[in-house]
């Protein structure tokens, strides 16, 4: 049984919007932190967004330079579920997007890989431009 499974991508123009899901299947789901990240054509994989929400007092959201602005990452606590809104979307975008998971959240390497060790299968975003 797969831990992380993405749904949402699809093909879209410049300037659409698509919407992301990843269900995460883990036990204490709470104690994860998440992110999403993406592998473009011939590029290494790059860091999207990542979420951390522990306490109102512990709790970070990152983002990638180039998405700033464009896209939002959020929590459904009630249904285990990652979610990714993109916007304004470029062809640059173009590329499969991976939901991945941690339980050790430090928030200087919430966008490197490397340091999450469960991941989705993944699911492809096209914007033809």
């Amino acid at each position: 049984q797969r831990l992380l499974v993405e749904s949402g991508g699809g093909s879209v123009q410049a300037g659409g919007s698509l919407r992301l899901s990843c269900a995460v299947r883990v036990d204490t789901y709470s104690t994860y932190c998440l992110a999403w990240f993406r592998q473009a054509p011939g590029k290494e994989r790059e860091g999207v967004a990542s979420i951390y929400i522990r306490t109102s007092n512990s709790n970070y959201v990152d983002y990638a330079d180039s998405v700033k602005g464009r896209f939002t990452i959020s929590l459904d606590n009630a249904k285990n579920t990652l979610s990714l809104q993109m916007n304004s979307l470029q062809p640059e975008d173009t590329g499969i997007y991976y939901c991945a998971a941690r339980r050790a959240c430090p928030r200087a390497s919430a966008l490197v890989g490397p340091t999450y060790y469960l991941w989705g299968q993944g699911t492809q975003v096209t914007v033809s431009s």
